[in-house]
């Protein structure tokens, strides 16, 4: 049985996540909303998709050397446009929850950084853990025995793999994407004492 591209994204999707619960017991998750602000003169969004590309290749490439970043342990991120927003980034950034658990200041610092450093200012942002996203989207504190909000979290992925505000009108060479991940995470060592489940 062939599974749609869709079906086949959102598998793929929830193996990284399986992956990261695997090797953490908790898993904090920050959602961020990566955008470009309106010319006040045309009222409109002015940026090609490969200004925006190479505006997301600076944050990501960013991550090794920058102190936001620490404990970074994944990222997923669709590229999608509209006739409003133009190019935009649905954004979730995944943390050691042993090691970050102020969800909601992440949120705030990596959108601050995209705003003035990544874009100089023709960036804006909209923080999903400042708002009603967390139940519904299980943003934040993600702890490996809590089967609600993970299944929540795949929701909130099976949306990133819609076509909608597909990018193809835009694309100006087969190596644009319109998902992005990091990379899988290794299997931990069995060494030590196992997890209580």
């Amino acid at each position: 049985m062939a599974f749609t591209k869709d079906k086949r994204r959102r598998i793929s999707n929830e193996s990284y996540i399986d992956a990261m619960q695997d090797k953490y017991s908790k898993v904090c998750v920050v959602r961020v909303d990566l955008e470009y602000a309106k010319n006040k003169e045309t009222n409109k969004v002015e940026i090609t998709l490969n200004e925006a590309n190479k505006h997301l290749n600076r944050l990501l490439n960013n991550r090794r050397n920058n102190e936001i970043f620490d404990n970074n342990i994944g990222y997923l991120i669709k590229t999608e446009y509209g006739e409003d927003r133009n190019v935009h980034f649905h954004s979730f950034f995944f943390y050691d929850g042993q090691k970050v658990q102020k969800d909601m200041i992440k949120a705030e610092d990596i959108g601050k950084y995209w705003s003035e450093n990544i874009t100089d200012g023709k960036g804006t942002y909209y923080s999903c853990n400042r708002n009603d996203y967390k139940d519904k989207h299980a943003i934040g504190m993600l702890d490996y025995r809590d089967t609600k909000k993970r299944r929540n979290l795949d929701y909130a992925m099976a949306y990133l793999v819609k076509e909608d505000q597909n990018i193809e009108v835009l694309k100006e060479n087969e190596k644009d994407r319109s998902i992005r991940r990091g990379t899988m995470p290794k299997n931990k060592s069995n060494a030590g004492r196992p997890r209580n489940q």
